[in-house]
């Protein structure tokens, strides 16, 4: 098969790696479930390159997201569930929809200050249809207030998410420094979950830990996942200061200390401190 800017082209690739005996063993091997964090990683790597401005790199990366939803869609097609073309015109017919603004039948301009309370009106009636489409025994017996935050989103997203649909009601703390306190508490559980050696316990209690720091970074207006990714681009910055300095006395990671890389750690810390960008990008 040769390349080509056709959509047409990517299915029938995709549907030649997924036919047994001729096609690729892993692809053979995977479903939806297994695809999944594939999916995940290839939004992030777009999210990446749109973070460096990199529109080459972007190209590429919306082309692997392509693949993604052309895989689901071929294994979707293989068990009779729906094809790549349903879901276009799944999504098409949702964007119609969505803007009457712009593809109404009659004239009529709606103002951008209502656009999106169009767009969340439109959202509630399709979620009420999809429900009503949905056999009776998959209906949900209790209609919790957060239902309606998305499971399939990062963790760290979704628990700001839970955590504003909670403080819509009022189960909220109102001073950031309670929700400090527990994070202390949640501090001290974990230390007596490693007193106890509980492994299962060590678990929740940090996931415990995290959704607490979650809700810290929402009460003081930081965008936990932005944050995080500040911080991580900081740590790189910092360790490779520590191999720039091992390099430079002609020595490698593995024959420093930890010591050593510590205190190369704390230079590197006083050098230089967050750049303006990434604390930009912690607050958003």
């Amino acid at each position: 098969m040769t390349p080509s800017r056709d959509i047409s082209r990517l299915i029938e690739i995709m549907a030649a790696l997924r036919t047994p005996v001729t096609g690729c063993p892993w692809d053979l091997e995977q479903n939806f479930a297994t695809i999944a964090p594939y999916t995940i990683e290839e939004a992030y790597e777009v999210v990446e390159a749109i973070s460096r401005g990199d529109l080459d790199d972007l190209c590429e990366e919306l082309g692997d997201l392509l693949l993604q939803v052309v895989f689901h869609a071929q294994m979707a097609e293989e068990q009779n569930a729906f094809a790549f073309g349903d879901v276009v015109e799944a999504i098409t017919r949702k964007m119609i929809r969505r803007h009457p603004h712009v593809f109404a039948d009659k004239e009529g301009n709606l103002a951008s200050s209502h656009v999106k309370e169009v767009w969340d009106r439109i959202k509630a009636e399709e979620k009420a249809e999809r429900a009503a489409r949905r056999p009776p025994q998959e209906a949900p017996s209790h209609k919790s207030l957060l239902s309606g935050v998305k499971a399939g989103q990062p963790a760290l997203t979704r628990a700001m998410e839970l955590q504003r649909k909670a403080s819509t009601v009022g189960f909220d703390w109102n001073d950031p420094r309670a929700v400090l306190a527990k994070i202390r508490e949640e501090a001290d559980e974990i230390e007596a979950a490693l007193d106890r050696n509980d492994s299962e316990g060590l678990a929740e209690e940090t996931g415990d830990l995290m959704f607490a720091l979650v809700n810290l970074a929402r009460h003081v207006d930081a965008d936990p996942e932005a944050a995080l990714r500040a911080t991580n681009t900081k740590f790189e910055r910092r360790f490779a200061y520590i191999e720039r300095a091992l390099e430079a006395q002609g020595r490698t990671l593995e024959q420093a200390s930890l010591a050593e890389m510590d205190a190369l750690w704390n230079e590197a810390k006083s050098a230089k401190q967050s750049s303006p960008e990434e604390r930009k990008q912690a607050g958003r």
